[in-house]
């Protein structure tokens, strides 16, 4: 009978909340000798880690840190960042990882809307957070990160992060949420247009994402994981739970290039890492002299843009196994992986290439992925060709956006959270993205997609990167304008590039224009087409 089943109550011995918080202790009870994290000479075992931790929490919550306060941070990814991960929700706090790349405005900006109690900053950005009190008017209490591998930086707080751990309790009790929907951390959106989001997530959906990336990326336990994902961007991916959850060792790099990769590879035996396609993009392009071979298969997962089909080709040339997924920052991260499938293994590599740049299927931790008509709703056919929005829904979406309810039920209405990507679902339920569903280039009423024209122009030897956005044209509406870099050296002209992109698609969907620059990025790699798109008008402006 219904009733019998429905008599029980949750009890501590039956209910635990759910959080990403007891990967720690847990990894440092079981493996307390094992290397934990790696930087430069410094190596660090879990156990330690596990001390420092409670130290630091135990300091933060003497200076007045508990429930519901945000502690802002700006680092690069040292240990001290890894660190914090844990010592700021153990006092209850939200930890607000800020962009390192944010000019001080933006940063003024996210100290006042996100209520900052506490502000912890490497020395390398003291200039910006002190023009970021300025602008706003006011200073807040501000602990020093000194990292003497770091470029130096000068020295504004009250107390420096070694202060903290020299004078924290090494008991300091170690306790979860008492709610797992409370919040953990506070990420800011990009802001391409107007403001930032602050995007709020809670211990639930960190905990569920760290339990389903091993799943869904086939991890080892003990991964040795290269940390080139920016631990400000999504929580580092919630690489920063996932791999204390695995027992791995965590190789923290403050710039990340070519060769700096290859020589981690080869000194410490790298088995993963993450990061944008610019970061395929880089290993790609590294000169012959700075690569190391392989001694083991490398796993690398890539998000932030479709990867272009020849650069994964290159990238798996090397050795490296790349796995691309897709999610945004409301998501914790990605929740959508191009599943690798038996059937591909006898096609050819630009074909395996191809099917890789799709965006695939959900993760083990993501409810429903799907692609609907964003007039109707309803599900678009598994055609390959029809086009609509990419909606998610699953325990790894925010919460919300932090002080902007109006924002937050425009983004989940209907049911599920809306992507604002435009994709089609393939026969075998795989979803391809085809645009930013700003990005849709709409000219002579066609619609072209921008990332199949980069993904031709991407097939020239000589091309680094290429965006492209829509140009303003008089007769058509819009046209592909491309911005492109070249390798080093390359002597390739516009008409030669728009020669090739007429041999491999159709003759609407070719750019019009080309220039040869520089591509602006964030600090994750992305290529901000925002920008872009300010140029390509601009280019129109100036030329009537």
């Amino acid at each position: 009978m219904r009733e019998h089943y429905e008599a029980f109550s949750k009890q501590d011995a039956n209910h635990v909340p759910l959080s990403p918080l007891s990967f720690l202790e847990r990894t440092a009870t079981i493996f307390p000798d094992r290397t934990a994290v790696v930087y430069n000479n410094l190596q660090r075992t879990w156990s330690e880690v596990h001390t420092r931790v409670r130290r630091l929490a135990s300091s933060l919550q003497k200076r007045g840190i508990g429930q519901g306060d945000t502690v802002s941070v700006l680092a690069a990814n040292t240990p001290e960042l890894f660190e914090l991960h844990y010592a700021v929700p153990l006092t209850g706090a939200v930890l607000n990882t800020i962009n390192i790349r944010l000019e001080p405005e933006t940063v003024a900006y996210i100290f006042e809307h996100s209520d900052a109690r506490l502000v912890i900053a490497d020395t390398a950005f003291s200039g910006v957070v002190s023009k970021a009190f300025e602008i706003n008017g006011k200073a807040l209490p501000i602990v020093d990160i000194v990292d003497p591998e770091g470029p130096g930086g000068e020295r504004i707080g009250e107390a420096t992060y070694s202060d903290l751990i020299d004078t924290g309790d090494p008991a300091f009790a170690w306790q979860g949420p008492q709610d797992e929907w409370q919040a953990l951390a506070l990420n800011y959106t990009s802001g391409t247009s107007g403001r930032p989001k602050g995007v709020v997530y809670h211990h639930r959906g960190a905990y569920l994402m760290a339990m389903g990336t091993p799943v869904a990326w086939e991890l080892p336990r003990h991964p040795v994981y290269l940390y080139t994902v920016p631990m400000f961007h999504c929580n580092g991916w919630c690489h920063a739970w996932t791999m204390t959850l695995m027992a791995g060792t965590i190789v923290c790099i403050r710039q990340v290039t070519g060769k700096a990769v290859f020589d981690l590879i080869g000194k410490l035996g790298i088995t993963h890492l993450g990061g944008a396609p610019i970061v395929l993009s880089m290993l790609v392009n590294t000169p012959e002299e700075d690569r190391k071979p392989l001694s083991g298969p490398v796993k690398i997962m890539t998000a932030g843009a479709p990867p272009p089909a020849a650069v994964l080709a290159a990238t798996k040339s090397l050795g490296f196994e790349v796995m691309q997924v897709y999610g945004l920052t409301e998501t914790y991260g990605h929740v959508v992986q191009c599943l690798w499938r038996e059937e591909w293994e006898d096609l050819s590599a630009d074909e395996q290439a191809e099917l890789q740049s799709w965006q695939g299927v959900g993760f083990p931790m993501t409810e429903t992925v799907d692609v609907v008509n964003r007039e109707t709703g309803a599900s678009v056919p598994w055609d390959g060709e029809t086009q609509g929005e990419i909606v998610i829904r699953g325990n790894t979406v925010m919460k919300g956006y932090y002080k902007n309810a109006e924002a937050t039920d425009e983004a989940m209405s209907g049911g599920s959270f809306k992507s604002g990507d435009a994709a089609v679902r393939h026969s075998n339920g795989y979803v391809q993205i085809r645009d930013r569903l700003k990005d849709v280039i709409i000219s002579g009423g066609e619609n072209i997609s921008s990332v199949e024209v980069e993904g031709v122009l991407h097939r020239h030897p000589d091309v680094v990167l290429a965006a492209v956005v829509a140009l303003p044209d008089e007769t058509w509406g819009e046209v592909p304008c491309a911005f492109v870099e070249l390798k080093e050296g390359s002597t390739v002209t516009e008409e030669t590039l728009i020669e090739f992109c007429r041999q491999h698609m159709a003759g609407f969907k070719r750019p019009k224009k080309i220039v040869f620059t520089e591509l602006p990025k964030t600090a994750t790699g992305k290529i901000q087409k925002f920008v872009l798109r300010q140029d390509a008008r601009a280019m129109t402006e100036n030329s009537s």
